[in-house]
């Protein structure tokens, strides 16, 4: 269930500073002499420091915080066209169920959801279970987050989360590392990483769109974390679809022809769970991670020995 904002108070920290704040009419202040102050847009606080953000609060103010990528809605139809062409991954849904068996028992555990603006694919779990209480943020408002921010300075204190889940998201941050480590800050000891990120594919939410990962360079990215599980999340195939879309989108220079020709070709994708692990590593559509925050860091040469691909000597 999504976390009520009056309850995350008590949570919130200054981006800039790491102070604590405080609820005001003005927004959310910082305390002493000249304090920082945050405003509220649409009941909730934006709490984003604009000096390492690719966020503008100029535009972001005249844009009434809304997503500076235009987001189709999802009618029946094209709901249904999009489950057809990129459906439910059944990887997510097992590992967020790990990852909801991994909270702490006998309690309610707090779940960052980092560009949380949608419900991803495959995490309707996470917002049923009643012991999980969601707290999600993005660079923009909608029904599902509580916070506007951006994931380089998460406004929250030092371990007050016991999960993160980031699906879809570090492709698009400028700075992944600074990101990953954000999210250990705000972990508490033990606390669990669930990401899921772009290997091969395409430029997509256009000048938002910065990075991708092989499963040994995601692994990495996640050193000061051990390992729960490691593997591909979308094969060959649908990285395949991803190709065959791009290529006659550019073609005839119409994303409809590409749409056409993705789903004249969307069996392709069926052909994934027969693909031998290894290779699909080589030749993912993207990865996933799942780990527990930890204070050994994976070295350089340990990164080598992880490598899961069918590329050995």
């Amino acid at each position: 269930m999504i976390e009520n904002l009056e309850r995350l108070e008590l949570l919130l920290r200054c981006p800039a500073t790491g102070k604590p704040l405080v609820r005001t009419d003005a927004g959310y202040e910082t305390d002493g002499d000249v304090p920082l102050v945050y405003p509220v847009m649409d009941g909730k606080p934006v709490l984003v420091d604009f000096s390492s953000s690719v966020l503008s609060p100029d535009v972001l103010r005249t844009s009434a915080a809304s997503s500076p990528i235009a987001r189709p809605k999802m009618e029946f139809g094209r709901s249904l066209f999009k489950r057809m062409l990129s459906p439910e991954k059944k990887s997510t849904r097992e590992n967020i169920a790990k990852l909801l068996e991994n909270l702490p028992p006998q309690r309610s555990s707090s779940v960052l959801v980092i560009g949380g603006g949608t419900i991803g694919q495959g995490t309707d779990a996470l917002y049923d279970c009643p012991m999980a209480r969601v707290i999600a943020l993005d660079i923009y408002q909608t029904a599902n987050t509580q916070l506007i921010a951006d994931a380089h300075r998460i406004p929250l204190c030092d371990e007050a989360v016991d999960a993160v889940v980031i699906q879809a998201v570090l492709e698009h941050v400028v700075d992944p590392h600074a990101v990953v480590e954000e999210i250990w800050r705000v972990l508490r000891p033990g606390g669990i990483v669930y990401a899921e990120t772009p290997f091969l594919q395409h430029v997509h939410e256009g000048a938002y769109d910065f990075m991708r990962f092989t499963e040994s360079g995601h692994r990495y990215l996640f050193r000061k974390f051990s390992l729960i599980g490691s593997g591909v999340s979308g094969g060959p195939g649908t990285q395949l679809l991803w190709s065959i879309d791009y290529f006659f989108k550019s073609l005839f220079r119409s994303r409809r022809a590409g749409k056409m020709f993705k789903m004249a070709f969307a069996w392709l994708q069926w052909f994934d769970p027969l693909i031998r692990s290894d290779y699909a590593s080589d030749a993912a559509s993207g990865t996933f991670f799942l780990g527990r925050k930890c204070n050994h860091a994976v070295s350089p040469q340990e990164i080598v020995q992880f490598y899961r691909g069918a590329q050995v000597a």
